[in-house]
């Protein structure tokens, strides 16, 4: 099978090093892709945002299937393309993404489909949503973009003045552009928070086990959100509901309602779920793998994830597993200085494949270049550090010994990562 897999990410170098290990492969292409992709598929610098480059290349390459890693293309409608071009598309239509794309579409079609989700409401103009702070909600209180900014367009407001003054940059502002023309003002959970991956082929289902994403920028979830500086997988306590109830309250109901709307999903539906005491709560879907949780899950799958990808594609997950190896797998981001703020790049990066050559680590590729025959960092998140082990304990402590080996000017990441779950 020849597939092709849009992204330069660390999710699209964990989805080629998992496809790269088929029997069922017979080519591997990336686009645009990025060094670590290019020792284990040939890569071609198509624009992503580029639809009919991509259709071009996908014929190009007479592929089998084609795999969409990052929302973007999904939003712009890409598998949509493709699908009119005859391909088999992991990704869903541009109308299924819009559960990621519009979190305000999103909270509608979740209360049409009965799943539990924060009490929310959304506003354009600035009085309104200045008004419903002030006389309704508690503290703190959670500010959301409605559109996609590369998994940042979220604050946290201790309290109503920061919270307004969140509202006044977003709409006023224009701190996150067109995605923040609409926002979300949304309660705080109190909780535990999971990320719930499944793969979909429009009405059935396959649930990897719970991860669990470190979004804030240092130690002890202090300092801006970010895109995720590290995940652990699974991420299992003995009070977390099973498997077979969040597929039950969750993504079964999503995925018929999106049926039911002539939008049926196919691709990977992530839920972001808050376990409070009153029982699961979606904060919000994403419509493709998450990332870092790709890369802490990915390593823990011990059968072919090849056919299940295309099974999906195609409609057609029933009789399909995904068989998981025992143990855990931590991963560790490792970004420039400065992120998730201004930030430089070009910078040489020393030790990786010292870091890669211990027994249970691997390297993904986040945002990096090769200029010269040197890689450089070219991007706020750099290398996400996989550790896998028979335990957490054993995986965590891979991480950070291959974190540990891999040096940039200014390179930072979170030592937290895992701390407490052993």
């Amino acid at each position: 099978m020849r597939v092709l897999v849009l992204g330069s990410g660390g999710r699209e170098h964990a989805l080629c090093w998992k496809l790269a290990q088929s029997p069922s492969l017979s080519g591997l292409s990336a686009a645009p892709g990025n060094p670590g992709i290019a020792t284990l598929a040939e890569c071609h610098p198509v624009d992503l945002t580029d639809v009919a480059s991509v259709v071009a290349l996908a014929r190009q390459l007479s592929c089998d299937l084609v795999v969409v890693g990052p929302e973007d293309p999904l939003a712009l409608g890409v598998v949509d393309a493709l699908q009119a071009a005859g391909f088999a598309v992991f990704g869903p239509t541009h109308t299924a993404a819009r559960i990621e794309s519009s979190k305000q579409y999103a909270k509608e079609i979740m209360r049409r489909a009965g799943i539990p989700t924060p009490h929310s409401a959304a506003f354009r103009q600035l009085a309104p949503a200045k008004a419903f702070i002030e006389s309704y909600l508690d503290v703190p209180i959670v500010v959301k973009a409605d559109g996609l900014f590369r998994g940042k367009g979220v604050v946290l407001a201790a309290n109503r003045i920061e919270a307004i003054e969140a509202v006044e940059a977003m709409l006023v502002g224009g701190a996150y552009g067109e995605a923040g023309s609409t926002v979300i003002i949304e309660e705080f959970l109190q909780g535990d928070e999971r990320s719930y991956i499944a793969l979909c082929d429009g009405e059935r289902s396959l649930l990897f086990p719970a991860a669990r994403d470190h979004k804030r920028a240092l130690d002890h979830d202090q300092g801006l959100n970010t895109g995720g500086m590290g995940a652990i997988a699974p991420a299992v306590r003995s009070c977390d509901p099973d498997l077979a109830a969040i597929e039950q309250q969750i993504v079964a109901p999503i995925l018929r309602a999106l049926q039911e709307e002539g939008a049926a999903f196919r691709g990977a539906l992530f839920a972001n779920v808050m376990l409070t005491g009153r029982g699961p709560r979606v904060l919000e879907f994403n419509a493709r793998f998450g990332d870092p949780e790709a890369e802490a899950l990915l390593p823990l799958v011990a059968s072919d994830l090849l056919p299940s990808l295309h099974a999906a594609a195609v409609g057609s997950l029933e009789g399909h597993t995904v068989a998981l190896r025992s143990g855990a797998c931590v991963t560790v981001m490792l970004a420039s200085g400065g992120y998730p703020g201004h930030y430089r790049t070009g910078l040489p990066i020393y030790g990786v494949d010292r870091a890669a050559a211990i027994p249970g680590a691997t390297v993904f590729h986040a945002g990096t270049a090769m200029i010269d025959g040197q890689l450089v960092t070219d991007g706020g998140r750099v290398l996400c550090v996989a550790g896998t082990g028979s335990s957490l304990t054993e995986a965590r402590a891979t991480a950070y010994a291959a974190a540990g080996e891999i040096s940039w000017d200014g390179v930072h990441y979170r030592r937290d990562i895992g701390e407490g779950w052993q």
